[in-house]
């Protein structure tokens, strides 16, 4: 199983750069979980868009969505002239009328996801839970064999979070505010309560995402760091890639 990071920001993309969107590569089949904007100029850099096999999203906040429109233009026209011959999945919650939107054509199928509906996508398995947000957002486990990466999505606190997470590889956790901005913005994880999660879950890695525009992230790390003591937290980066 392997994760490329494609964008990291929270709210809007720093210049050459996106908000959430991290490809899932394992069993042979690409996978890519949230779809914010400038994630699909990223995505480019990976795979060809005829090889992308489903889309996973925690929740429609343009941060994490916005770039699923272009992308069904992409994957119509390649359709359209004979280089991809698969529709392209698009996992999201119902509760919402924005999930008929992911319906585009005959180029893009809508599949909804809740709590407690798992989902295998090309031998991928798939677990959700619904985190503590301004709107319906999912949590996801994702588990390959013998290897588990959770991502959380956008989420305030939480400790049931951590049971979901429990025993994770690898734990992508949304890191919007500083220690000192605790309640600032509802539904949204300080860095302490970030790697607080980390280690009640007792995963053995943490990574932190989903960053502010304003402030030193490597604070935002060392405040992970104090609550998880674990492993050294790692601070996603785009490009990074992670191999589990």
């Amino acid at each position: 199983m392997k994760l490329t990071v494609l964008g990291i920001w929270a709210a809007y993309p720093k210049a050459n750069d996106a908000c959430s969107g991290y490809l899932l590569t394992a069993k042979g089949k690409n996978i890519l979980l949230d779809c914010g904007s400038g994630v699909l100029s990223s995505l480019a850099n990976y795979i060809n868009f005829e090889d992308l096999d489903a889309v996973v999203l925690s929740h429609y906040h343009a941060d994490h969505m916005s770039d699923i429109y272009p992308l069904q233009y992409a994957i119509d026209l390649l359709i359209r002239r004979g280089k991809r011959q698969e529709a392209l999945l698009i996992y999201g919650h119902n509760d919402e009328a924005v999930f008929h939107t992911l319906n585009y054509k005959e180029a893009c199928i809508a599949k909804p996801i809740k709590e407690g509906n798992d989902q295998n996508i090309g031998g991928v398995s798939f677990k959700f839970f619904k985190t503590k947000h301004q709107k319906t957002c999912h949590a996801m486990r994702v588990e390959v064999d013998e290897k588990v990466m959770v991502y959380t999505g956008d989420t305030g606190w939480m400790e049931e979070l951590a049971e979901f997470a429990r025993h994770t590889d690898l734990l992508i956790c949304e890191t919007s505010l500083f220690n000192q901005q605790k309640g600032l913005n509802e539904g949204h994880l300080t860095a302490g309560e970030a790697g607080r999660i980390a280690y009640i879950s007792n995963a053995k890695e943490l990574l932190i995402t989903h960053f502010p525009h304003e402030g030193n992230i490597e604070e935002l790390q060392h405040q992970a760091q104090e609550e998880f003591r674990g492993s050294p937290v790692l601070t996603a980066h785009k490009d990074m890639i992670i191999t589990l």
